[in-house]
């Protein structure tokens, strides 16, 4: 299902609206600018509105990096939302970027969402992504040997374009997950929405496909301008 807005704003309102909506119990929280946005509209209009400590929140991939670092996609949620509503500090499962060793971070996270869920397989309640403009989705690049990954839940792929690791989730639990969300807004992403939605070559972002599940695109006019359909 696509669901256009007119712009950034309205976009990041849709998607707090739907999130206040779904009211998971389990969630998946990503990077981003409009994320960002959603977040803070999340704290300032909703936060009397939602259960709050009745939810456990994941993230779907992680720079590695220590939390309080400029680029770390968990000290950009506690600043615009986490700490700013009740949430029960129990419930906060972020991924230990700061760990030397990526892999050990990805399996150990991999251990975290599997106690909290009890579940081998969690069924995440709603999961929130992004999209790059080369197709990447998570921490899930063109080219990633993480795109073949079939048994684990979390991986640690070294990011060639950034001379790095990420820890993400894996195809396996994003496509068990009970909804996802893109979230993408801009121009610059208009040529790249179109070729996953509507093009014929494989992208990261072309793979997330619930097993089970909803998969809703929420996109601005601007990112959705070459759409056809």
């Amino acid at each position: 299902m696509k669901m256009i807005f007119a712009d950034p704003k309205e976009l990041a309102l849709g998607a707090a609206e739907y999130f206040v909506a779904q009211m998971p119990e389990t969630v998946a929280l990503s990077g981003g600018s409009t994320p960002k946005l959603m977040f803070q509209i999340l704290a300032d209009q909703f936060r009397d509105e939602v259960a709050w400590s009745r939810m456990q929140f994941f993230w779907s991939d992680e720079r590695h990096v220590p939390p309080d670092h400029a680029d770390s996609n968990y000290r950009m949620a506690n600043e615009a939302l986490l700490s700013r509503v009740p949430v029960l500090a129990s419930n906060v499962h972020r991924i230990h970027g700061e760990n030397p060793n990526a892999a050990d971070a990805a399996a150990e996270y991999e251990e975290t969402i599997i106690a909290v869920t009890k579940q081998p397989l969690p069924r995440l309640d709603l999961i929130f992504l992004g999209l790059g403009t080369d197709g990447h989705t998570a921490s899930i690049f063109p080219g990633s040997e993480v795109l073949h990954e079939a048994k684990r839940l979390v991986a640690a792929p070294y990011v060639e374009k950034f001379q790095s690791h990420r820890i993400t989730m894996t195809l396996p639990l994003l496509n068990n997950g009970a909804a996802i969300v893109f979230l993408v807004s801009g121009a610059e992403k208009a040529a790249i929405v179109k070729e996953v939605l509507e093009g014929e070559n494989e992208y990261p972002a072309k793979a997330v496909r619930p097993v089970q599940g909803e998969l809703i695109w929420m996109l601005d006019k601007e990112a959705a301008a070459y759409l056809s359909r």
